[in-house]
C-alpha cells in the first residue's frame, strides 16, 4: 500500500456534520498505556493439547496421577538385589539364576527371591524385592547364547542405583505448572504424561482487520492502473498469527460510510479486536473517522515516533451492548507494521494472560547512521549480524521510507533513535528492537553477548 490521501482538493466540504478531529501528540508509551487500559484477559477454554502452543495456563495443572506410575528401570539389565552383588568385578563375576523377563508395559507383580534376578527392559516396572538395576554391559550377557537361565553379574551395585522412583518427576496432588505458565512444547509434553488431550488455557484473540481506500485491490486481481494490492491485510494477518491471535480478514472498505459500517458490523459478531489501515491522517477522507465516531468512541493521536505517526484508537458499539475494542493504523504498509508491533503485540498479550514485556533489545554497532529529522522516535530498519571478530553489528536493511516494505522483510530488528537525538552516526552503538532471529549464529552471538 502507498501512502493515504495528502493531496485531495475536493474534500466532501459539501457533506453536512463535518467532525473536526484534533490530534493529540504523544509517546509510545503514553499511547501504549493508554490502549491497554481497554483490554483484559479473555475467557478460558479447555483447548486441544496441540492448539494450546503459546498459550497461557487460565487454571492450575494438578497432577491426579504420579508420574511415573510405578518404579522402573532406567536401563536395559537385571534387576536384582545390591547385597547379592556386593562382591561383583570384571574378574569375579557373580553368577545368579535369571527367573523371569520383565518388559515395558508388562503390569507390575513379578517378584525377585534372594540370589536371583530378572532380565527387564527400560521403563519396566521394578519387580518385588529387586532393589537395583544393572544393565547389559556390565554382565557377561553378550558373551552367551540366546536368553541365559544364568547371569554373571561384574559390577557391585548400590541400592536404588538404575531405578526411577513412582512419582520422582510429578506426584498425585502436585500443582505441576502454576496459573500463568506458556503452553510450551514441554509443557504440553508434561500435560500429556498426566493424561490430558486438552489443556485449560486463556482462548486466542481473535483480530478483525480491515482495510479501507477505493484505490486498493486483492492479491490475485488482474493489475489495474491506478490501483494498489492490499498488502496492509496480509502483513497485520502475519503478525496477528504470529503473535498467537487468529487473524479475520473481513476485507476492503471503500470510501463510502455504508462500504465501511457494512464491514464492522461483521467484524464486530466475532471479534476481540478491530484493526483498521488508512484513514486516520490529517489529509485522509473523513470517512473512517466520521463512521468510527457515530458507532463508538474515537481518538485520533499523533504518537511521537517514525514511522506511524498518526493513529486512532477507541471503542465500537457491537450489536450485543458490548464494546469491541478499535485500533486504527496508518496507511503506509511499513507504517501500518510498526505501530501494529508497538500498539497490537502488547494488547493481544494481555488478552492473552501473558505480562507486558517488549521485544528483546540488544545493543549494536552501526554500519550506517540514523537521521532523526523532526524530533519523534525514529524505528530504523536495521539487519543484526555477528562481525568475524564476533561484534554484534546492525546494517541498514534497505530504505527507510514508510512506504517501502522490501525493507521490513530483509529487517530483523529495529534500530530506536531517542526522539531528542539529531542522529547517531555509524560507528556508535544503538538499542536493537529484535522482530525475530534469523540465524541459531546470531542469536549464540547475543547469548554468549550478554554472558
Amino acid at each position: 500500500m502507498t501512502t493515504r490521501r495528502h493531496h485531495h482538493h475536493h474534500r466532501h466540504e459539501d457533506r453536512p456534520h463535518r467532525h473536526h478531529y484534533e490530534a493529540e501528540m504523544l509517546s509510545v508509551e503514553e499511547a501504549r498505556a493508554r490502549i491497554l487500559g481497554h483490554f483484559s484477559q479473555l475467557a478460558p477454554a479447555d483447548v486441544p493439547l496441540l492448539d494450546a502452543i503459546g498459550l497461557t495456563l487460565a487454571t492450575d495443572l494438578v497432577a491426579s496421577i504420579d508420574v511415573p506410575p510405578h518404579d522402573n528401570s532406567a536401563m536395559d539389565g537385571y534387576a536384582l538385589r545390591y547385597a547379592d552383588v556386593a562382591q561383583a568385578s570384571d574378574s569375579t563375576p557373580v553368577q545368579l539364576p535369571v527367573n523371569t523377563t520383565v518388559a515395558a508395559g508388562d503390569a507390575p507383580g513379578a517378584t525377585v527371591q534372594p540370589g536371583t534376578a530378572a532380565r527387564i527392559m527400560t521403563g519396566a516396572p521394578i519387580p518385588t524385592g529387586a532393589d537395583a538395576v544393572v544393565p547389559f554391559e556390565d554382565t557377561d550377557e553378550s558373551e552367551r547364547t540366546n536368553s541365559p537361565d544364568t547371569i554373571g553379574i561384574k559390577l557391585a551395585a548400590e541400592r536404588g542405583e538404575n531405578i526411577r522412583p513412582a512419582g520422582e518427576d510429578i506426584q498425585t496432588g502436585e500443582v505441576v505448572l502454576p496459573a500463568g505458565t506458556e503452553l510450551t512444547p514441554g509443557a504440553i509434553g508434561v500435560a500429556a504424561s498426566l493424561g490430558l488431550t486438552t489443556a485449560p488455557a486463556i482462548r486466542r484473540p481473535v483480530v478483525a482487520i480491515i482495510s479501507t481506500g477505493d484505490e486498493l485491490i486483492e492479491p490475485g486481481q488482474p493489475v489495474q492502473h491506478g490501483k494498489i494490492y492490499n498488502s496492509n491485510a496480509y502483513s497485520i494477518a502475519a503478525l496477528t498469527k504470529s503473535f498467537g491471535a487468529i487473524p479475520d480478514v473481513v476485507g476492503i472498505a471503500r470510501d463510502t460510510v455504508e462500504s465501511l459500517v457494512g464491514l464492522l458490523q461483521r467484524a464486530m459478531q466475532s471479534a476481540d479486536m478491530i484493526v483498521t489501515s488508512a484513514g486516520v491522517s490529517k489529509g485522509d477522507y473523513d470517512v473512517v473517522k466520521d463512521v468510527l465516531a457515530q458507532h463508538g468512541e474515537i481518538a485520533l493521536w499523533s504518537v511521537r515516533m517514525r514511522p506511524a505517526k498518526p493513529l486512532a484508537f477507541g471503542t465500537l458499539n457491537a450489536p450485543d451492548g458490548n464494546k469491541v475494542p478499535h485500533l486504527g493504523l496508518p496507511g503506509n504498509p511499513v507504517s501500518a507494521a510498526v505501530a501494529f508491533e508497538q500498539f497490537g503485540l502488547p494488547a493481544i498479550r494481555k488478552m492473552m494472560g501473558k505480562p507486558e514485556t517488549d521485544r528483546p533489545t540488544v545493543l549494536a554497532t552501526l554500519d550506517d547512521p540514523v537521521h532523526n529529522h523532526d524530533g519523534r522516535r525514529v524505528y530504523a530498519r536495521v539487519n543484526v549480524y555477528q562481525s568475524p571478530s564476533g561484534e554484534l553489528r546492525a546494517a541498514s536493511a534497505g530504505n527507510q521510507s514508510s512506504g517501502a516494505m522490501t525493507s521490513m522483510a530483509r529487517a530483523n530488528g529495529l534500530a530506536i533513535c531517542p526522539h531528542d537525538i539529531a542522529s547517531i552516526p555509524a560507528g556508535a552503538q544503538v538499542n536493537v528492537e529484535m522482530l525475530g532471529w534469523h540465524s541459531d549464529d546470531l542469536l549464540a552471538a547475543v547469548l554468549s553477548a550478554a554472558n
